[in-house]
């Protein structure tokens, strides 16, 4: 939350083009973040926001993709959070390809233990560099919210807000992996896309990798069909390296 607020309260130094305060994210302030003194728990007190709906789509995009501009330094966090109930393990990289194959589809890949995601992901971890072309856009570190669907999205008298983060200094893209269960439609894109073009090819390269970290977490905390998502992810994403 310190550094998303930070990345919003950031923006309006940048942006003396759009002095539009309904096209900011409003992040809640956080008064409080302890543990426990017994050390069964912890607890947090934050803002209240008088949460409403979604508001205006495309001024969701334009604010989201004015959070996704700010830079970091470096890939991951300055501690380890959570994705849902699932251990985010972070630490710091200058390396996108192995933060994101080490730090992610790796981690959830070993809390899986299935021999059927084991064999597809062997194949797909030694080839991940293969997503990020020399020729490529530059990859620079993005604040993320992380776990972006629509029960995280929302207004706050009016404005766009988006809550419960799982956030880390990442490729933006690595936004959408949850983009199947978010509803965001040609609105929100358009606006977003004002911001930030989509890369040509490589955003539809990558889209089911960036998908597959979200489902393979999805199987690891409810099981049942996200196996079969999962899995189907990861051979898409190799199909695609292929030009299947």
């Amino acid at each position: 939350l310190r550094a998303m607020r930070a990345a919003c309260e950031g923006e309006r130094d940048d942006d003396d083009d759009d002095d539009s305060s309904s096209e900011r994210l409003v992040i809640p302030e956080v008064f409080v973040a302890a543990d426990y003194p017994d050390g069964k728990g912890s607890y947090l007190i934050m803002e209240f926001l008088n949460l409403g709906g979604r508001g205006d789509a495309a001024s969701l995009g334009r604010a989201v993709a004015k959070m996704h501009l700010v830079r970091g330094d470096r890939f991951g966090f300055e501690c380890d959070n959570t994705i849902g109930a699932t251990p985010q393990p972070n630490g710091w990289s200058n390396d996108w390809p192995d933060f994101f194959r080490e730090k992610r589809l790796a981690h959830q890949v070993t809390l899986a233990g299935d021999s059927a995601i084991d064999r597809v992901a062997s194949k797909l971890l030694p080839r991940i560099r293969e997503f990020f072309s020399e020729d490529d856009e530059e990859i620079y570190p993005s604040i993320i919210h992380g776990d972006l669907w629509s029960g995280n999205i929302g207004t706050a008298n009016g404005r766009p807000t988006i809550f419960d983060p799982a956030c880390y200094y990442a490729h933006h893209e690595a936004e959408w992996g949850m983009s199947w269960c978010a509803s965001l439609g040609p609105n929100f894109w358009k606006g977003y896309r004002e911001f930030i073009p989509e890369a040509q090819p490589g955003f539809k390269l990558r889209r089911p990798l960036y998908e597959a970290y979200h489902q393979l977490n999805h199987y690891n905390l409810f099981g049942g069909g996200y196996r079969s998502a999962a899995i189907s992810c990861m051979d898409q994403a190799l199909r695609n390296l292929d030009g299947d």
